[in-house]
Order: C-alpha cells, then structure tokens, then sequence
C-alpha cells in the first residue's frame, strides 16, 4: 500500500475576502512570485483562489486555464479581465505546451478535475482519463520546455478512502485507500506528482483538502442543501432532499482553504505533501440541522435513495500539524459564518431564478 464561476463583484467580495484574511509573514519572507497560472480557473475552487490572489496579492499577473465550455460567460469577461485566461485542453498535449508557452509562470496551481464523486460512479473513465492524463500532459509538458515553476497539485482528503477508526485524525502518511473512481484518479495524480518530484526534481508540492464548504461548487452535499432551502424560502421547492447524513466530516470554508493554497505554495517544501482542513467536525446530519436552523421557512427533508452513494467514505478528520507548522496557517472563519455566507450566496441564486420566471430543477449531492 503506498504511504505517503462567476465573479460576484469586485466590492462584496472584497468584504468577503477582508473580513478574514490579512498578508501574513509567519516563517519569513515570501518569494517574491511575479506570475502564476490556475489550471480550471473558471472552476469552482479555481475562481476563489483567482480572486483571493487578485485582491491579497495585487502585485501578481494572474493566468489561468479554461476550456471554451467551462466558463458561463466570456473567457475576456472573467475576473473583469483582471486574469489572462488561456484556452486550453489538459487532454490535449499540444494546447498544454502552447498556453505554457504563452504563460510563461513561475508557479503553477494544478485545480483542474472532474470532481463529483458520486458522477465518478456513473462515467468512471471519463474522469480517469481526464484527471490522470490531464495531470501527465501538464508535467510533461513542463518538462519537456525546459520550465521550472513551483507546482501545487490540489489533491483531496478522498484519497484516503474509508480510513481504520485508528487512524484518526488522519495524517499524511496513512494508507492511500481510494474507494471511488474520483479517488482513485486523485490518487494516480498524487503518484504522479512524487514522480515527477523525484525522477526529474520538479518541484511538486501535494496538499489533500478536507470537506469545504463552497458555494460554487453544486455537488458538494452542503451546497446542494443550502440550494434547496434557498428555493424552498423563495417557493421555488417543496422539500429537501438528501442521501447518507450519518459521515463525519470536519469542515473548512472555502476562504480559509484559498489562503492556505497561497501560503501552502510559497512556504510548504516540495516532494511533501500536505493535509488541509478545519477543526469544526460532525456528521452530515448535523450540518444540515445547523442549515435548517437559519432557513426563513419550515424545511421538510427526505432520503432519495439515488443520492446514495454506492460506497461512501463515512469518517474524514485531519490531522494537519505538519500544515501549520510550516506555515503558521490557521482557519479564521467561523462555521456558523460560513454557513450564512453558503446560504446567503444560494438566496441571491434564488431570488435571480424567480425573477426570471425559471423552471429550475433541484438537485443534491
């Protein structure tokens, strides 16, 4: 077993990002980073961390990679023009080596996934292929250009799978034990990061992340709740419906895991790799309670069958020491904020929906 979307707007998301985060200098100065580029910047995570670099680190040219069709407006219209998007297929080796040559960065964030697990059940090897041959094309690319950037690759506490009790809190050293076939591509993509770390000395740093809370990101089971109690408030839904509540899951909000990307990057050490997480835990069950508890309206819940997963990873708890200790990181935002903040994002959502007159279908996760 080997061990080892849109902007929101420039002025609330700067109140967003304010109210939490601060330019910090724990253990030293910071290099002196000139251009990085985001693979899946249009992407749920890939559009936070854009924005936190803009708005906490101004002095840096901000590139990204999108194909055409992941984006909902103009790749010019992202970011107010603010990021250099490139069009470009990681499945496509020769559209990597042209936006590397274009972007010339001097590090690189490694988003880009199929990232639903539950999907992964359904079409497993269109997210193998992509996940895994998108991440070879990347670091080959790279290698063969001769380039040399700081590489984080933005792996997931998935990888782990379903952990002995033992086990926890789980450190990076655990057993890689991948149940889905998401997973399992993480998996393959974080081999392939030590690859490459120890074969051609690319500096390759792996972070796993823990359960987040984004509201971006629709799969997400806590988004997909905060989304139905939102259409639910605006009538738009009559009830919520859900899959398995009873995994424990320790949360993170999705500024707090932006920042800890930055700072991961430019103090973590290459060929490590790096647990990433909150210290709010409780079972799936809980959140929801916690998210019914703020909703406007009575919330009647269900179990749909088909958002059961058919193997779920029922225990995720971190152990990131060795994260803070190279970085002097730690989450600022509180779990109840973070909730408002999902379900607040998911009300504007509906609210826009019913003005609109739409016929919106709910789903979960």
């Amino acid at each position: 077993m080997f061990r080892g979307a849109a902007d929101d707007g420039g002025a609330r998301r700067r109140r967003e990002w304010g109210g939490h985060l601060g330019r910090e200098n724990v253990n030293g100065a910071t290099p002196a980073l000139r251009r990085v580029l985001l693979t899946g910047v249009a992407g749920s995570g890939g559009s936070y961390l854009a924005e936190y670099i803009l708005d906490q680190h101004p002095e840096v040219e901000v590139h990204g990679i999108a194909r055409w069709h992941s984006a909902s407006r103009p790749k010019g219209d992202l970011f107010g023009g603010r990021v250099t998007v490139h069009e470009c297929d990681l499945l496509e080796y020769g559209s990597v080596v042209s936006a590397l040559e274009r972007a010339r960065p001097e590090a690189i964030f490694h988003l880009a996934a199929h990232a639903n697990v539950r999907t992964s059940f359904e079409i497993p090897g269109v997210v193998l292929r992509n996940n895994i041959l998108g991440t070879s094309n990347l670091f080959e690319a790279i290698r063969r250009l001769g380039l040399d950037p700081l590489i984080q690759l933005c792996s997931t506490a998935e990888v782990y799978g379903q952990v002995d009790p033992r086990d926890v809190p789980i450190r990076e050293e655990a057993p890689l034990r991948p149940v889905s076939p998401y997973a399992v591509s993480k998996a393959a993509q974080d081999l392939l990061g030590w690859s490459y770390f120890t074969t051609y000395g690319m500096r390759i740093i792996r972070t796993r992340m823990f359960t987040y809370l984004n509201p971006r990101r629709t799969d997400l089971f806590a988004t997909a709740f905060a989304r139905q109690i939102a259409w639910i408030e605006e009538g738009l839904g009559a009830e919520l419906e859900h899959g398995n509540l009873n995994s424990v899951r320790t949360f993170i909000d999705v500024r707090d895991a932006m920042r800890a990307y930055w700072e991961a990057l430019v103090r973590c050490r290459p060929g490590e790799v790096y647990n990433i997480g909150g210290v709010t835990t409780m079972t799936v069950g809980e959140c929801l309670e916690r998210l019914v508890a703020l909703a406007r309206v009575r919330i009647r819940t269900r179990l749909n069958p088909a958002l059961v997963r058919p193997k779920d990873v029922t225990l995720q708890i971190p152990c990131v020491d060795k994260f803070i200790e190279a970085t002097g990181w730690a989450p600022r935002v509180a779990f109840e904020d973070s909730l408002r903040h999902l379900l607040e994002h998911w009300r504007r959502e509906a609210r826009q929906a019913r003005a609109r007159g739409a016929d919106v279908t709910l789903s979960s996760a």
